[in-house]
């Protein structure tokens, strides 16, 4: 069996709200990974946010690279 390397690149679309467009840039950056809200209920309390939706428009192999073979 071959072993690969992808890098993906992804883009996601986030509905948010927030007090401002800096906050939710900001915030919307720092709490998504994986199609995943990592924010609590606290950091969305305490950085005065809360996620509402976050949707992956894009997601797409730019690079495959094939690593040296190992007997793993």
């Amino acid at each position: 069996m071959k072993t690969f390397e992808v890098e993906l690149t992804k883009t996601y679309k986030v509905t948010i709200s927030t007090d401002n467009e800096d906050n939710a840039r900001v915030l919307s950056e720092f709490f998504t990974s994986d199609i995943t809200n990592l924010s609590a209920k606290s950091d969305e309390e305490k950085n005065n946010f809360q996620i509402k939706e976050i949707e992956c428009v894009m997601n797409e192999a730019n690079q495959v690279i094939e690593l040296e073979q190992t007997n793993d």
